[in-house]
């Protein structure tokens, strides 16, 4: 019989998704154009150069990969996706390693399908790791760490709204004093939304150690 853990990979292996989006680099290079894969077996997001004659051609399966490696690669077991609120077509992944990937699709319609694929197989391999590497916690001890992931949601929903209005703020100064590119404003801004991703990305390694300590249901005994 085949066991739960292969059953969830081989399901999760079924979700095809691939791509053009624009990666977010650096300040100085900006935004670029990539071709993305997602291998849900292995929970693997791999991007690729690809030819620029072929970037914003929606109608061809795939364009011109300029190199059979790929430029690099993110693993998405334990990681957060989550959308910008900067606009309607970014969004991000903050990766159990650390770092944080910033993408942007053609359309909100694009974004969306990316968020809830690349959610999808997170979640598989989630599942997978709560079975094959259970170790319960008590049930007093798993009520509070549940209380407790409550409170950082709604906390981090905080945070996210205050980040919000203070780049709203910033980019709406009309004063001789201050300008929305001052430097240090700027600066601001940024360290704040890192610190709102930074934020995000702990809340997904709770939410991982906290599922994978999630006890396995109790079987009902049958009463003859």
């Amino acid at each position: 019989m085949e066991s739960n853990l292969n059953r969830i990979i081989r399901e999760s292996a079924k979700l095809k998704l691939s791509g053009q989006l624009s990666k977010y680099t650096n300040v100085m290079k900006g935004w670029q154009y990539r071709w993305f894969t997602v291998d849900a077996k292995t929970g693997s997001l791999s991007y690729y150069l690809c030819d620029s004659s072929t970037v914003g051609d929606d109608i061809a399966p795939s364009p011109h990969v300029l190199a059979s490696a790929p430029r690099g690669q993110v693993q998405l077991a334990g990681a957060v996706v989550y959308p910008s609120d900067e606009d309607s077509r970014t969004f991000a992944i903050a990766c159990a390693s650390g770092d944080t990937v910033k993408l942007r699709a053609n359309d909100a319609r694009a974004r969306q399908e990316w968020v809830s694929g690349l959610r999808a197989v997170v979640e598989s391999h989630m599942k997978a790791m709560d079975i094959s590497n259970s170790s319960p916690l008590p049930p007093r001890e798993l009520l509070a760490a549940s209380d407790a992931m409550v409170s950082a949601r709604q906390a981090l929903f905080l945070t996210e709204q205050c980040n919000a209005s203070l780049a709203r703020a910033i980019e709406s100064i009309d004063c001789a004093s201050f300008s929305p590119t001052d430097p240090d404003l700027l600066l601001l801004k940024a360290i704040s939304t890192a610190s709102t991703q930074c934020l995000h990305q702990c809340l997904g390694l709770l939410q991982r150690h906290q599922e994978i300590n999630q006890p396995p249901a109790e079987a009902v005994p049958l009463v003859l």
